[in-house]
């Protein structure tokens, strides 16, 4: 037989099936799906990652208090410690990090939460208190307007995207004046939205000695984190290491004993990415699942297709058809199933992924900060033909015993089946 009849018998069976092919074809729409919209979150995720972190500078590193961090990294932000009795940075700390060699500028910021009023409305806010010049170097968020600050400010602020335009009922413009603890402040500079891990989309920078006078949690001479941009980037690991040892032994403690911690925005990517991708894997083994229970449907769906059609395997065999042509008759018929799933499948994809990008920036775009950056869901040309042919491959692999029985059954007893 010639390859388009047998694919037009394939084509004839499966719609004289009718409802039960259509049932089968959905147990593999439910798991290419599944495949597609799993895989298509983790590379969201990955590329989400790399562009977040890659904002922060992959020549900074922090050095913060404490071995652990709970959360803040010391890039962005309010510092969060996960030990409270560690003891803080000092003004020891910064010249220390300042004498290791390769270290280009050293940037000690306090950090806290305060009231932030501006015309009636009071709102708590990350504060961040900074090295106006060292900050400038290593900062890499634009303005939007007005200017960076300087080592004359004063009491000058710079705020970010989300402080100027969507956190209060009125947005922010240059020269406005706000109250911070009690002090009054004006804004000189608006950063341009970054979105993200370790943005300042939601924090109001300013001078450290404004900062030591209006957050209240802040110890005198000392420092929430230290961020540190090495000269070469290709040198950050060794620099950290010598920032380390440096440390250590102007702290007077060993590696066991260790109340601080250096990481860079490479160490955090690799972490974060390994927990996302253990999380896929686990989901794509759900995922896997369906489509093993869509595959058992084509193997039941062939076997009683075979069972049927037995007198017509017969009659094909009596008139000349060689095993091997049935093989590919019902192996070409159960690789329609897994194609025609598989490409539904693929669309009910992509429906899923535009509804949970939706989603995701809608409920995490709330303040302006974090979906403005992030990519929640990517499909590429590869996920979807491996999609497409995975399913293919599928359905085939599920027909192939019944495919064998069918090629196996002698003609003159296939003629005599009722």
């Amino acid at each position: 037989m010639r390859i388009r009849d047998i694919i037009r018998l394939s084509v004839d069976s499966m719609f004289h099936r009718g409802l039960r092919s259509w049932l089968t074809i959905l147990g593999i729409v439910i798991g290419v799906a599944a495949v597609v919209t799993i895989l298509s979150i983790g590379a969201g995720t990955q590329q989400s990652i790399s562009n977040q972190l890659g904002g922060l500078g992959a020549n900074v590193l922090s050095v913060s208090a404490g071995s652990g961090r709970a959360g803040g990294f010391g890039f962005g932000g309010e510092s969060r410690q996960t030990q409270t009795s560690t003891q803080n940075l000092t003004i020891k700390d910064v010249q220390v990090v300042k004498s290791v060699p390769g270290v280009q500028s050293v940037n000690g910021i306090v950090s806290g939460r305060e009231d932030v009023t501006y015309l009636t409305q009071t709102i708590s806010e990350s504060v961040q208190g900074v090295d106006p010049l060292a900050w400038q170097d290593i900062n890499t968020d634009k303005l939007s307007s007005g200017r960076y600050l300087t080592s004359s400010d004063g009491n000058v602020v710079v705020v970010g995207y989300a402080i100027a335009n969507t956190v209060f009922k009125q947005p922010m413009s240059l020269n406005t004046q706000i109250t911070i603890g009690g002090v009054s402040f004006k804004v000189v500079g608006i950063l341009q939205q970054s979105g993200g891990f370790g943005g300042n989309d939601n924090t109001i920078i300013m001078p450290v000695s404004a900062a030591r006078t209006v957050i209240s949690s802040v110890i005198p001479n000392q420092f929430s984190s230290i961020q540190v941009k090495v000269a070469d980037v290709n040198a950050v690991s060794n620099v950290s290491a010598a920032i380390t040892q440096a440390l250590l032994i102007s702290r007077h403690v060993t590696n066991s004993t260790k109340d601080f911690s250096v990481t860079s925005s490479q160490s955090i990517q690799q972490t974060i990415s390994s927990i996302a991708g253990t999380l896929n894997l686990f989901l794509l083994g759900i995922a896997g699942t369906s489509l093993l229970v869509g595959a058992i449907g084509i193997a039941n769906t062939m076997f009683m297709s075979v069972m049927e059609r037995t007198r017509q395997i017969g009659t094909l065999k009596a008139l000349g058809a060689t095993n091997f042509e049935v093989m590919k008759l019902f192996l070409i018929e159960s690789g329609i199933i897994g194609f025609v799933g598989g490409l539904i499948g693929v669309f009910v994809g992509f429906i899923l992924c535009g509804t949970i990008s939706e989603l995701g920036v809608r409920l995490l775009g709330v303040r302006g900060g974090w979906a403005g950056g992030i990519t929640l869901t990517v499909i590429t040309p590869e996920l979807v033909l491996f999609a497409m042919g995975f399913s293919v491959v599928i359905g085939m692999i599920s027909g192939l015993l019944p495919a064998r029985r069918a090629a196996r059954l002698l003609p003159i007893e296939a003629l005599r089946f009722e």
